[in-house]
């Protein structure tokens, strides 16, 4: 028994340390003395999601350290990222459209994804709720208590219910990531449509294929983290499609699309389950390990190097890393460099050296289908320069 009443006991005791709060001191020791943790957003973790294999990735953002500023440290700034220009034209969009308590953007969701027979959006049926509250865990307690008041107010009223900025929690590898939709909009059935707004034009009634997708992949995030509050809210749902909404042509008036999400959806969900949880990864790494930028860049360069990497040329529109895990995995000759399409084709051969060297017949086994193919292909690349070159060797 306990020499302490439960009234008088110490607060150490009545407090008793937890895995969770074990691996949030470790976190922050990782960032390094008094750098605040870099929020994880939906672009990053949709970007994460698609490169499951990289554990540096996986530890620096769940970490909450600014791979940017590394990246500049080590000498190997990332190029990607929105001038400040498109920033500024992209906020002015963004408050255009959600201008009158988000009339303009409802009018676009009812008119898209809207069932038959649902009233229009009109302002008497619509309710914007405050969602202000203190941190992002108050935040998300909130807007998670606003979207089950929406579900009852459209069930009772057959209400609209305009969330502007929401926030909601996705765990990625036992570590909560805070997100921040840019709207969420529930229907008067009760269900849910999440909202994208980007700057980028919408010609002719269509954007560009490759910044859709991309839109698509990060407001699949943002469904993944809605479906888990839906879960446990009776009769909430969260729609398939999302409502993309950008200027059009090449005005700012707003035009908008569906966007079926159901496949990055799946994607980003099978990946993320197959990430290495991070308290795994810290456990593994040398005693001391710290990403701060304010130290030796030998220093910094070797606690990078403690955590692998999973190099593939998409990092590079994707991570601030990318150029310096770039050169390493060039001087390491990995296939990897090359692109994941060619990773696959050559199976266990990983090296350029390795594929080389089976190529030339000095190594591999005759009878791999992949040593047999490079070799084919070697001996028809050589025919080849004979028949140009009467021989040379090139």
């Amino acid at each position: 028994m306990s020499e302490f009443p439960d009234s008088a006991r110490p607060q150490a005791d009545r407090s008793p340390a937890t895995p969770a709060t074990g691996l949030r001191h470790r976190l922050a020791e990782l960032r390094g003395p008094d750098t605040p943790p870099r929020p994880l957003d939906a672009r990053a973790l949709a970007a994460l999601a698609a490169n499951p294999g990289c554990s540096r990735r996986a530890l620096l953002d769940g970490a909450g350290v600014d791979k940017g500023r590394i990246a500049d440290a080590l000498g190997a700034p990332a190029t990607f990222g929105q001038s400040q220009f498109a920033l500024t034209r992209g906020n002015a969009f963004e408050a255009r459209v959600k201008a009158d308590g988000g009339a303009e953007l409802l009018r676009l969701v009812h008119a898209r994804v809207g069932s038959a027979g649902t009233p229009e959006p009109v302002p008497d049926l619509v309710r914007t709720p405050d969602l202000s509250a203190i941190g992002p865990e108050g935040r998300t307690a909130r807007t998670a208590l606003a979207l089950r008041e929406a579900v009852e107010s459209a069930a009772a009223s057959g209400t609209w219910t305009f969330l502007d900025h929401p926030m909601v929690a996705l765990d990625v590898a036992g570590s909560p990531a805070f997100l921040e939709p840019d709207a969420v909009v529930v229907h008067p059935d009760g269900s849910w449509t999440v909202v994208e707004i980007k700057s980028f034009p919408m010609i002719d009634g269509a954007a560009d294929a490759a910044k859709v997708g991309a839109a698509a992949r990060q407001s699949a995030v943002y469904v993944l983290a809605l479906e888990q509050i839906a879960e446990r809210t009776p009769g909430a749902r969260v729609r398939d499609r999302i409502v993309l909404v950008c200027p059009k042509d090449f005005t700012n008036l707003p035009a908008a699309s569906a966007v079926d999400v159901r496949k990055q959806r799946s994607v980003t969900r099978r990946q993320l389950t197959r990430l290495t949880r991070i308290e795994h990864i810290a456990a593994a790494l040398p005693p001391g390990t710290a990403f701060d930028p304010g130290q030796s860049p030998a220093e910094l360069t070797a606690a990078v190097e403690s955590v692998p990497a999973a190099y593939a040329p998409e990092c590079l529109a994707a991570c601030e890393l990318a150029f310096h895990c770039r050169d390493r995995s060039r001087a390491a000759g990995a296939v990897t460099s090359l692109g994941r399409p060619l990773r696959a084709e050559l199976g266990g051969l990983t090296t350029v050296d390795a594929v080389l060297a089976a190529a030339h017949g000095e190594a591999g086994d005759p009878e791999d289908p992949t040593v047999a193919a490079l070799r084919r292909a070697a001996a028809l690349r050589a025919e080849a320069l004979t028949e140009a070159f009467g021989g040379a060797r090139c």
